[in-house]
């Protein structure tokens, strides 16, 4: 599993896709945290980073579909998962190496903001003025945000041979599971049940650790999440066989 992890990691920086893909990224945090004025960290008001934290998940719906949207797809389309699949690891090797990747794909991609925590903690007035714990915890929301987005992702490569396909049925699961508990809780209609339905969204769970709050029921759920799309994934592969 650990040679299909590289091989994902290299193939990936192999293309110009992958270059292009991390520099829209970061360009659009960049103008969104740093340049538009309702968003800027320089009109926070305070030293913090929260605007990152506020829009980087859905920067993350579009940039981690683009990351994950070749892991199968690429595969079955160029006819080479069936030479995959004859090699003397299992299906669930194959799916948590290439999930693995695209998770390392998206740390590497997130690395670079961290010079905004340095930019405020120099900027503050005193300088260090900043809440570390604080962005620690965010940073680890983050990083589970990511780590979710990418197995809805490679569960959304592995139905499909169409990279673009692939990306638009990841964006789409990944707007829903982030947004759209929360939007049904939004209906009067359903009451005393609204707080229970809006704790299915990932929304709901994010914000709590982006608060600094590591609850464990926060992790369960990202935990969970994860291994539920990594078992679709498993098998819609394979269903590949039958």
């Amino acid at each position: 599993m650990r040679h299909l992890l590289l091989k994902e990691i290299a193939s990936f920086f192999n293309s110009l896709v992958a270059y292009i893909v991390i520099v829209v990224f970061l360009a659009g945090i960049g103008l969104i945290s740093w340049v538009f004025p309702q968003t800027s960290i320089l009109e926070y008001g305070f030293a913090g980073i929260d605007p990152l934290f506020n829009t980087a998940p859905y920067v993350f719906m579009f940039l981690i579909p683009a990351i994950t949207m070749r892991t199968f797809a690429e595969e079955y389309k160029a006819g080479t998962i069936e030479l995959l699949l004859t090699r003397p690891i299992s299906d669930l090797q194959i799916v948590l190496g290439k999930y693995l990747a695209s998770v390392v794909l998206v740390i590497i991609a997130l690395l670079p903001t961290l010079t905004y925590y340095y930019t405020v903690y120099n900027l503050g007035a005193p300088q260090g003025n900043i809440d570390t714990a604080a962005v620690a915890g965010s940073y680890i929301g983050l990083i589970l945000l990511g780590a979710v987005f990418t197995s809805i992702g490679i569960f959304a490569s592995s139905l499909t041979d169409n990279q673009i396909v692939a990306f638009i049925i990841a964006v789409f699961f990944c707007f829903c599971l982030y947004d759209g508990f929360s939007a049904i809780a939004s209906i009067n209609v359903w009451a005393s049940y609204a707080y229970y339905i809006s704790q299915l969204g990932i929304d709901f769970h994010y914000a709590s650790v982006s608060r600094g709050l590591l609850d464990i029921r926060n992790i369960i759920y990202f935990i969970s999440l994860i291994t539920i799309m990594v078992f679709l994934t498993k098998l819609s592969l394979e269903s590949r066989k039958w």
